[in-house]
């Protein structure tokens, strides 16, 4: 059993054979899919893909990094309504991207804090979305750190120093299609990192693995990233899903 970590099921990407994608996965033995947030307009799409699969899909609830614009407190509002009327697993995607916008970060910081503060609130993961922006990532995590801040430093491309920094923050790295990717660098120093710090994902429909890499992502293909996280560690396959997937449950509580 797989369980991919960061999902976007919901996307207008999979519109035309969303059902077909997910049986894929499903029949390749990827049994959980838990699914970020972007804003308030995927909620409703969000919770139409739970109703669907409610044995397969645990929901998060986060503002991407991205999505913090001038109306943030009002999508900041919203992500906590989300909480005040149901459960989700996790906080995220949140945190800091300077890939689009650098005039945001005053703002990107805000946000971040907040939500790292509703998931110490609610006793949840925080899922970490970080963007040509580790510095500024790291700094608000030491501003918050302690035993009540964990999660996932999801689609990590780091080096292995800021590796052993995200982990010391209690975060599991989550690796996805950029480990199988030639200059995708985290594969020459992956398994000098224990595999307890590891979670998988595939981020659909973004970051496909090789060799699918550049077309649509598909929570199928973490198969293909389990293959290669196992030939970085040496281990078999069933051995990553295992040891992956226990540590996705620590994370997430179920």
């Amino acid at each position: 059993m797989l369980t991919d970590t960061h999902t976007h099921l919901y996307s207008d990407a999979f519109v035309e054979d969303r059902d077909l994608v997910i049986q894929k996965a499903l029949d390749a033995g990827i049994e959980r899919f838990f699914i970020p947030a972007i804003d308030s307009e995927y909620t409703d799409a969000m919770y139409e893909l739970e109703k669907n699969y409610p044995k397969n899909i645990f929901l998060m609830m986060g503002l991407h990094p991205t999505s913090v614009k001038e109306n943030y407190k009002e999508e900041l509002n919203h992500v906590k309504e989300q909480f005040e009327n149901r459960i989700f697993y996790a906080v995220g995607e949140i945190g800091i991207d300077l890939y689009w916008d650098k005039k945001t970060l005053d703002i990107q910081k805000i946000a971040f804090k907040e939500q790292i503060q509703l998931a110490k609130k609610y006793q949840l993961p925080i899922i970490i979305h970080c963007r040509d922006a580790f510095d500024e990532v790291f700094e608000v995590l030491e501003s918050e750190k302690g035993n009540d801040l964990f999660g996932i430093f999801h689609c990590f491309t780091g080096t292995k120093e800021q590796a052993e920094q995200a982990i010391s923050y209690n975060m599991k790295l989550g690796i996805g299609g950029v480990v199988t990717f030639k200059n995708g660098k985290i594969d020459q120093f992956l398994n000098e990192i224990s595999l307890e710090h590891i979670v998988l994902e595939t981020d659909s429909p973004y970051l496909s693995p090789v060799p699918y890499r550049g077309k649509r992502n598909e929570s199928s293909y973490l198969a293909l990233i389990c293959k290669k996280v196992a030939e970085v560690y040496g281990i078999s396959e069933s051995e990553v899903a295992k040891i992956t997937t226990k540590n996705s449950k620590e994370v997430f509580g179920i």
